[in-house]
């Protein structure tokens, strides 16, 4: 490995550290990088779940000393959502990921039409939401929210986000919150999956954390400093900016390749 891959790892860690922390899709970035750099789409896919829980260890920690984060509601919604991601993650190989990238980018799409037409259900939470119970249909919306997350993460957090925020009544801010404990949770079960297929190269995801511990840091202290507001604009950012490479008005993963050579 050379020192420039080194540098490219750690630069684009920051940059899906940060996109995961506020907003979601981050792993766009991530799984260009890795498999520009020379591995092949499930290693890379299952070398990225080393940086995403080693990022969201930053992030709920950050979030929690900030005292933003609602553990109890957390951990509930969390167990149907790492069962169905251990679906996920094993299903990984047998799905075209193309279609699922252009069903969730059409997905994303349409929760950023939401967020402008309603804001306030974004911004503002709902109390009587909050201190409800998790209710059965919650159970099930995490668990398929949960497969597609084992299976390839691009993207879930925005899933996450729409049934914490819409389903749950917290807004933007302790929705990330959660949203990341959620992952967390979910994070090392996924990655013994991958592991025990041999589908995890150690040092590139070693390396590539770096750079997301960095960038979960910076984005947890902003989300909480600048408020739901900002949070809301970052994501309807994210989302054009992946929409556009997934319907292929925007190449990020040639941008990556032009650079390793």
């Amino acid at each position: 490995m050379t020192y420039l891959e080194v540098m490219i790892l750690i630069v684009s860690g920051l940059l899906v550290g940060f996109i995961n922390t506020l907003a979601g899709g981050g792993s766009i970035i991530s799984l260009s990088v890795l498999m520009f750099l020379g591995l092949p789409a499930n290693i890379a896919n299952g070398t990225n779940r080393i940086a995403i829980f080693i990022q969201n260890i930053a992030a709920v920690g950050s979030f929690k000393q900030q005292k933003v984060l609602d553990h109890k509601k957390g951990f509930w919604l969390a167990i149907p959502a790492t069962i169905g991601s251990v679906i996920g993650a094993w299903i990984a190989s047998d799905i075209n990921e193309e279609i699922i990238e252009k069903a969730i980018a059409v997905v994303m799409l349409i929760m950023m039409f939401v967020i402008l037409y309603k804001p306030q259900r974004w911004l503002k939470g709902k109390e009587e939401l909050q201190v409800k119970k998790v209710g059965p249909w919650q159970m099930v919306l995490f668990f398929f929210i949960g497969i597609y997350g084992g299976f390839l993460h691009m993207g879930v957090g925005y899933a996450l986000l729409a049934g914490i925020v819409l389903g749950a009544g917290y807004d933007l801010v302790k929705a990330n919150a959660i949203k990341v404990l959620i992952i967390l949770v979910w994070s090392p079960v996924i990655l013994i999956v991958f592991i025990l297929n041999d589908q995890v190269n150690y040092l590139y995801g070693i390396i590539l954390s770096i750079g997301n511990v960095v960038g979960a840091l910076i984005a947890s202290r902003l989300a909480v400093k600048q408020g739901a507001g900002f949070v809301r604009w970052v994501i309807i950012a994210v989302i054009l900016l992946t929409a556009a490479h997934v319907f292929g008005f925007v190449d990020i993963t040639s941008f990556f390749a032009s650079i390793k050579k």
